[in-house]
C-alpha cells in the first residue's frame, strides 16, 4: 500500500506545495508536511495514532513479579509492551540493559543495537 507521504502534498489554505519533515517526540519519529508560505503544519495520521498509543501504553503501570530463574532474576515483559515494539519493527530475541539511575533499569529492544560485526582471525 502507498503511504501518503510518498506523494506531493498541497497545502489546502494556499495550495502551494508542502515540504515534508520530520520531529522527534518522546524518541519516536512523527511525520510532518509544512508550507513555508502560511505556516501550516500537517502531520501524518499513522504517526499520531501510534504515538498516541504510545501515549496510553506509557502512562499505564504495570506491576511484574521478579523471578529466580537459575542463578539469575527474571522479569516478564507485559504482552502489550511486546506488541507495541513489534508492530514497529521486528523485534530482537535480545535487548540491550543499562542502569539509567540509581533506582530505573532501562531496555533497549532496537534492533539495530545488535548488528553483528564479523571477528576478522
Amino acid at each position: 500500500m502507498a503511504d501518503l507521504f510518498d506523494n506531493v502534498i498541497l497545502c489546502g489554505q494556499c495550495g502551494k506545495e508542502m515540504f515534508k519533515d520530520q520531529i522527534i517526540k518522546n524518541g519516536m519519529r512523527i511525520r510532518s508536511a509544512a508550507c513555508e508560505k502560511c505556516g501550516k503544519k500537517e502531520f501524518h495520521p499513522l504517526d499520531l495514532e501510534r504515538y498516541k498509543e504510545f501515549q496510553q501504553i506509557r502512562q499505564r503501570p504495570f506491576r511484574v513479579k521478579l523471578r529466580m530463574v537459575g542463578n539469575s532474576y527474571a522479569v516478564s515483559i507485559p504482552r502489550e509492551i511486546i506488541d507495541f515494539f513489534s508492530e514497529a519493527e521486528k523485534i530482537a530475541e535480545e535487548v540491550e540493559m543499562h542502569i539509567s539511575e540509581f533506582d530505573k533499569l532501562m531496555l533497549i529492544f532496537h534492533q539495530k543495537v545488535f548488528k553483528k560485526t564479523r571477528l576478522l582471525k
